[in-house]
């Protein structure tokens, strides 16, 4: 046993060293944690198999010694290879809801999950009607299953380029009993879906920049490239489904994509558009919304 673990004997003790070691590496956060307390606090909680909502109770506890090396060790592959939690845990947490990931896809962390929690209000009004509904670069499939939560009673496609993504998204479909209503598809973006329409189509594309990909901080250099890289106004994805989302939506079809930082960039991209930019509790003007008639009327102007 190290001399580190017999010094430090109850969670207190191991939270401060955590928030410490992570402080004094200078480690980057911003896959479900906003700083280094947030994040040791989940760490050992989790590592212990303690509920991650209630520390208080459990801070003047006693670890074993084999709790103690436990928690050594995660805390030192956070700082020493720079592994996002998600990825040490194999998990991620939208709300109420758990998903498993792993280095095959990005963590979720999407804006659009925190406009879901509210149905898309007021755009989309009643959740009853939405019938049909198609996550385009699902990735873990979480806004996928988020959608079939959110409207019970939509059929929902979850559309991703990557084998390796499916299968992850596999995972969590069956994990949230979804089997029978959220469906798989391998397609490059629109390519290989049928003519189906939809009531809602929502992405979190790639959409990371050319230079901001060259200058990621270390944690995000163990999430798929694929997943990030956005070409080099990050707008390479986004391009492809504007040319061809009006061919999939019903007439009073919805799309909802994800930019980032890329609103300046996507209003100049395209200004025959009519965007929409919808605010969460953590984002101003990420994500942006367009009817169907939006995306017809603007290639009436171009035609």
């Amino acid at each position: 046993m190290s001399t580190l673990s017999q010094e430090l004997e109850t969670v207190r003790d191991w939270l401060r060293y955590a928030v410490s070691r992570f402080n004094a590496a200078g480690l980057f956060f911003g896959h479900g944690t906003t700083d280094a307390y947030d994040e040791a606090a989940y760490l050992v909680l989790h590592t212990l198999h303690l509920p991650l909502d209630r520390l208080e109770p459990f801070l003047d506890a006693r670890l074993t010694h084999a709790e103690r090396e436990e928690v050594l060790d995660i805390i030192a592959r956070r700082v020493n290879e720079r592994i996002p939690a998600a990825y040490l845990t194999r998990e991620a947490w939208m709300g109420e809801h758990r998903f498993y990931v792993d280095e095959r896809v990005l963590i979720p962390r999407s804006y659009i999950a925190e406009l879901l929690r509210d149905g898309l209000s007021p755009w989309i009004p009643d959740p009853d009607r939405i019938e049909t509904a198609l996550d385009l670069c699902t990735g873990s499939g979480c806004l996928a299953i988020l959608i079939a939560h959110h409207y019970p009673n939509a059929d929902v496609d979850a559309a991703d380029i990557s084998s390796d993504a499916l299968a992850v998204a596999l995972r969590n479909v069956a994990d949230h009993g979804l089997q029978g209503r959220v469906n798989l598809i391998r397609s490059d973006l629109l390519s290989n879906l049928t003519e189906k329409n939809y009531d809602l189509i929502v992405s979190n594309p790639p959409y990371v920049t050319a230079m901001a990909m060259e200058e990621l901080p270390p944690e995000y250099r163990h999430e798929p490239q694929l997943a990030l890289a956005g070409g080099d106004d990050g707008l390479d994805a986004v391009r492809t489904i504007l040319a061809r989302a009006a061919e999939f939506l019903n007439p009073e079809g919805l799309l909802v994509v994800e930019v980032g930082d890329n609103r300046d960039a996507t209003e100049a991209a395209f200004p025959r558009l009519s965007f929409t930019w919808l605010s969460t509790p953590s984002s101003e003007a990420s994500v942006f919304l367009l009817r169907r008639e939006d995306l017809l009327a603007a290639q009436r102007v171009a035609a």
